[in-house]
């Protein structure tokens, strides 16, 4: 088959790889121009993907495009080159809207039927801030679209003082031009549900996935885009069925076709649906891959509407852990830090080490293999068990072997579940029967 990867920061690396290795022919087209060295001598770069539309039109039903983001009206063009007959997935426009505008998503799982938290949503800081003085509660601030997640900020005190005083440093320091939501603290754990989405339909099974945003072990320092999760495609379908199942009609009347992931709080009070990511999650889908027996081409063909509505996966967990350099959690547009820093492995490595091995912001350089990027994003390491102890320790013990200057990277991925929180889940009755 033919791929044509198309996204802002190539996040899509390890996936394109992948095909590589399946025998695809793949080229990618990175927008960023501080992302022009990820993947380079190891995938194709084409300077503008419309200018490689007619290589896939030339492929048929063998041609495929990938998107990668929710940005800049990326589900729109999606929805659009669907009706000029191309095969695409990634997401679509109402997907955009679920994960860019939060008060609307809440607004969707209610009318589905779901429980929802108190939430408010405001235009600008300042109405917030005389909301909270009025109104004193504990809350998390989130702000709309796509790039602002940085900036989103969980409070901790039960007056929402510390919400309050944040967002006016914050308005006071930088203009904020999204709209933004603050939605009621809500204590529990946090878990996630997934599953593939083919335009009329989920495949099964779904996932559950237990994020960790936070920079350092124990959940301190800043909320990054993702420092390492817990996956499973066991036990899922009773999750499933109570999250992702009631919206699969409005999906299928917008003809949505990729991923669909619903993050979600669970207590002894319910399940509380946070927010949407209607696109590939990174590194959530490297870190599935080790569990997906069905090849990536099979599946994403499966979901660009090849009529299957069920793929293999393999038992147990995935730990994934993401790599990390500097600057990373912030990109080298605000912090200047060097690129093309060696990356280099202890020992010989496996072919099933390397199947772990999940590249992201990386390239050759004469031949040698170099960060390179925007974010400092550099590779997810997984490892697999059938308890989540294990997939950790086989996580780790490879991330050691990785050797990059100033590497960082957390090694409790997974220690909150194993000390108890993946016991109440199930206490919970969250989880299928054994």
């Amino acid at each position: 088959m033919r791929f044509l990867g198309i996204g802002e920061y190539c996040d899509l690396a390890a996936l394109y790889l992948r095909l590589v290795e399946e025998g695809h022919e793949v080229k990618v087209s990175i927008a960023n121009p501080f992302c022009q060295g990820t993947l380079a001598g190891m995938v194709e770069h084409v300077a503008d993907w419309r200018n490689a539309l007619d290589w896939i039109k030339s492929a048929g039903l063998e041609g495929m495009l990938l998107f990668e983001n929710v940005a800049h009206g990326s589900g729109e063009l999606q929805d659009a080159l669907r009706a000029d007959g191309f095969n695409v997935v990634g997401g679509s426009a109402f997907g955009d809207r679920l994960e860019n505008d939060r008060a609307f998503a809440q607004r969707v799982l209610a009318q589905a039927g779901l429980a929802i938290a108190r939430h408010w949503e405001f235009q600008d800081a300042k109405s917030a801030c005389e909301f909270l003085k009025k109104n004193q509660r504990r809350c998390v601030l989130k702000f709309n679209g796509p790039e602002a997640a940085i900036d989103n900020y969980v409070g901790r005190l039960h007056d929402g003082s510390d919400v309050q005083t944040f967002l006016e440093r914050l308005a006071a320091s930088k203009p904020i031009a999204t709209s933004l939501v603050l939605m009621e603290y809500i204590d529990g754990i946090e878990m996630g549900v997934g599953a593939y989405f083919d335009g009329e339909r989920f495949l099964y099974p779904a996932c559950l996935d237990w994020e960790h945003k936070r920079f350092f072990p124990g959940d301190l320092g800043e909320l990054t885009g993702e420092m390492g999760t817990v996956v499973t495609y066991a036990r899922s379908r009773h999750f499933f069925e109570r999250t992702l199942l009631p919206i699969e009609r409005l999906l299928r009347e917008h003809r949505h076709r990729g991923y669909v992931n619903l993050n979600t709080i669970v207590n002894q009070d319910g399940i509380w649906p946070l927010e949407f990511t209607c696109r590939f999650g990174y590194p959530g889908f490297a870190i599935l891959t080790p569990l997906q027996q069905t090849p990536w081409e099979q599946l994403l063909a499966a979901m660009a509407g090849r009529r299957s509505d069920a793929f293999k996966t393999g038992p147990g967990f995935c730990v994934g852990i993401v790599l990390t350099v500097p600057p990373f959690p912030y990109p080298r547009s605000q912090v200047n830090e060097p690129v093309g820093l060696p990356v280099v492995f202890e020992g010989e490595l496996s072919s099933e080490n390397r199947a772990n091995l999940h590249y992201c912001e990386l390239g050759l350089e004469g031949g040698a293999l170099v960060t390179s990027g925007i974010y400092g994003w550099a590779m997810v390491v997984t490892g697999t068990g059938e308890s989540i102890a294990l997939a950790q320790e086989r996580a780790n013990r490879l991330a050691d072997r990785v050797l990059i200057p100033n590497v960082r990277y957390r090694r409790d991925i997974g220690a909150r579940l194993i000390d108890g929180d993946y016991a109440r889940v199930e206490a919970l009755g969250l989880l299928d029967p054994v």
